[in-house]
């Protein structure tokens, strides 16, 4: 049971860190990390009364990532289907295969090939390729698993603010006009606007978004006509339309709050796999904003997920390299210590 000490350990340091600000992505690594040991510490326990069990955890493990994998590449089908055959659209069909192929080759260029017909400095490069194969698996399911099992947390949180104002971050538009995707964002807007105390007044609807070159006019645009299509006062709507990014969307937003006196507090609204990774830019650029989420259509939320997933690992892309970098180095001073004559 010796793991349940820092099974506790990390549970104080996400109880710690969540609570000076939720808009950290370590409280997802503290919070992966507490489960984690706490679930090597009941697995080891029972391994000491029944040797199986370790084996029967192991094949378990082994069956849910092969059914994870299934369901992705079934996902990314269903997705080519419905929504096309773009880049984002493939992302759990390929994500779905790299599960199925890359553990199985990391682990037969460790341990299954017969390397003894080749020179000895190329069976112990591609061990080290296997080790460092095996080892990016590892660093993405766990940075995968922080990132995931946080989003789904965070995104339960209840907002606890009576907004000023309501930023609605955009997203692409069909033909020029807002999509369903867009349109649960904007619904939960005009809810929330609507839900002002008697006699208080009714937050600022700013909807953010620029014109992508694919569109013929901004989503800023299109979104405030329908906020206002659908009930909202012309005077309690500011679109900002010049942004490009999320990161713009909550800047150039800001400025107009700013610009329009409205000084209380502000309410982000998405999607809800975005939830995160908009409160972790509204903290980067120094905003105390809160996030919450619309549904989104159940076929959608896995290759999104992944695509807000990729989007955070490029975004902390310097620390992500000092990792592997570090990995790396050591690997290769292994093999040029195999390689040196004794």
């Amino acid at each position: 049971m010796i793991l349940l000490l820092p099974a506790a350990v990390f549970a104080v340091l996400y109880l710690a860190s969540r609570r000076r600000d939720a808009r950290r992505l370590r409280n997802g690594v503290f919070l992966v990390a507490a489960i984690a040991c706490a679930l090597g510490a009941l697995l080891t326990e029972a391994a000491r009364t029944t040797p199986f069990t370790v084996l029967l955890a192991t094949f378990g493990a082994v069956v849910l990532v092969g059914v994870l994998a299934v369901l992705l590449v079934g996902n990314g089908i269903t997705m080519i289907r419905l929504e096309g055959r773009s880049l984002g659209n493939l992302l759990s069909l390929f994500a779905g295969v790299a599960i199925l192929v890359l553990p199985v080759l990391a682990v037969l260029l460790v341990l299954g090939l017969d390397l003894s017909p080749l020179p000895s400095w190329a069976a112990i490069l591609l061990v080290a390729v296997g080790v460092l194969l095996g080892f990016a698996c590892l660093y993405a399911a766990a940075t995968f698993a922080a990132f995931g099992v946080y989003s789904l947390v965070y995104s339960r949180f209840r907002h606890t603010v009576a907004p000023d104002v309501v930023v609605i971050l955009g997203s692409g538009l069909i033909d020029g006009q807002v999509p369903p995707l867009l349109r649960s964002r904007l619904d939960l807007a005009l809810r929330i606007h609507r839900s002002a105390r008697p006699g208080t007044r009714r937050p600022l609807l700013i909807p953010s978004g620029g014109q992508g070159d694919d569109e013929p006019r901004p989503e800023g645009v299109a979104m405030a006509e329908y906020l206002i299509a659908n009930g909202a006062e012309p005077a309690d709507v500011l679109p900002e339309t010049e942004s490009t990014s999320t990161r713009e969307n909550l800047l150039r937003s800001r400025e107009l709050q700013e610009s329009s006196g409205r000084t209380g507090d502000t309410l982000v609204v998405t999607n809800n796999y975005h939830v995160l990774r908009a409160a972790l830019l509204a903290r980067s650029i120094g905003s105390d904003a809160q996030v919450i989420g619309s549904p989104t259509a159940a076929y959608y939320v896995p290759s999104a997920f992944l695509r807000e997933y990729i989007a955070i690992m490029v975004e902390h892309r310097m620390l992500n390299a000092l990792a592997i970098a570090g990995v790396a180095g050591l690997v290769a001073l292994a093999v040029v210590w195999s390689l040196l004559p004794i």
